[in-house]
């Protein structure tokens, strides 16, 4: 392409369309299924399927350890993985601002590229649709994502009991105080970065371990504390937390105290959340531990008949304190 910005021309769809999708971004995420080029992919699904979709906004749109291409393919898989479903094809719709750089642009697809190999799924379909100047900020992605259901599982929030063990695979706030520390200018340690990850991988390896976990959750926006209280409303049970057996990096408490936030609100991109019966947790945490996504998985809770529907935290002073729903978007484009 003689360009070296996206122009209106480009969403036109004429043959400054035509080039952008033949020179810039079938070269990068090309495979069998989207070199067709047709208005829909034609694909093979196996029996019961999730499908799901999602948007990505977050600024900035590069950060340690990520970008908004590799998010929006990690996400949706990540979305499908916690249903018990294996990924297999995502569609991209891509929003360019008119000016938009196309190196930049090539980075971006080249970071979706690499996230979808990394999980074993098919980019299959896509759209470009360009916007004037002012009128979005940079680039937004939308992918949506379709799998098949792993036979004989049933994720489900009704499945939760109290008496459950709650897991979660790894240190909380990374991602955000990550993109948190970029925005704002701040250095953090080189070992610090986006968790960003396809999870499929992980909860495939847990589901071969047990294979009636009750509920699988990304926590994601509003972090642990908005997936914690969903669950313990949907099911109509308690969660007791132990402040203690919650994984997070000194570096990360460090950002959160200099900017006031509490990390069981920050987003995660490559975490889970397990509820599982006890006699499950060993094998599952065994399993865990054996995969490069799980090592730092520990038990942080459990269940309880009490105080249905709320979600509480006992504190290293012995205390019991109310964990609640954030009111709103503690830290705004954040994915």
């Amino acid at each position: 392409m003689d360009n070296d910005k996206i122009t209106l021309a480009h969403g036109a769809g004429g043959r400054l369309s035509q080039q952008l999708v033949a020179d810039v971004i079938v070269p990068i995420l090309g495979n069998p299924v989207l070199n067709g080029l047709h208005d829909g992919a034609a694909v093979r699904m196996e029996g019961h399927v999730a499908f799901t979709t999602d948007s990505y906004v977050v600024q900035p749109r590069f950060f340690p350890g990520g970008s908004i291409g590799r998010l929006s393919v990690c996400g949706t898989v990540n979305d499908l993985a916690m249903t018990g479903a294996v990924a297999k094809y995502l569609s991209m719709g891509l929003i360019l601002e008119e000016g938009f750089p196309l190196d930049e642009l090539r980075r971006i697809l080249q970071d979706m590229r690499q996230a979808a190999d990394e999980a074993g799924v098919v980019i299959a379909t896509g759209d470009t649709k360009v916007v004037g100047r002012g009128a979005a900020d940079g680039v937004y992605i939308n992918t949506a994502g379709i799998g098949d259901i792993i036979p004989g599982t049933n994720i489900s929030p009704k499945n939760i009991r109290p008496g459950m063990n709650v897991i979660l695979s790894g240190c909380i706030g990374d991602h955000a105080a990550t993109v948190m520390a970029a925005r704002h200018g701040i250095t953090l340690p080189p070992d610090i970065q986006s968790d960003c990850a396809p999870l499929a991988g992980l909860v495939q390896a847990m589901l071969q371990a047990a294979p009636h976990i009750a509920v699988l959750r990304d926590p994601t926006r509003g972090g642990i504390a908005a997936v914690l209280n969903e669950l313990a409303e949907q099911s109509g049970t308690g969660v007791l937390l132990e402040e203690s057996a919650i994984p997070i990096r000194p570096a990360v408490q460090g950002v959160c105290d200099l900017l006031g936030f509490d990390p069981l609100y920050l987003a995660n991109e490559g975490k889970l959340v397990a509820f599982l019966a006890p006699e499950d947790t060993e094998p599952v945490l065994q399993a865990m531990y054996a995969h490069p996504l799980g090592k730092e998985a520990a038990v942080i809770g459990h269940t309880t008949a009490e105080a249905a529907g709320q979600v509480g935290i006992r504190t290293s002073l012995g205390g019991i304190r109310v964990v609640d729903v954030p009111l709103g978007g503690l830290v705004p484009r954040i994915c």
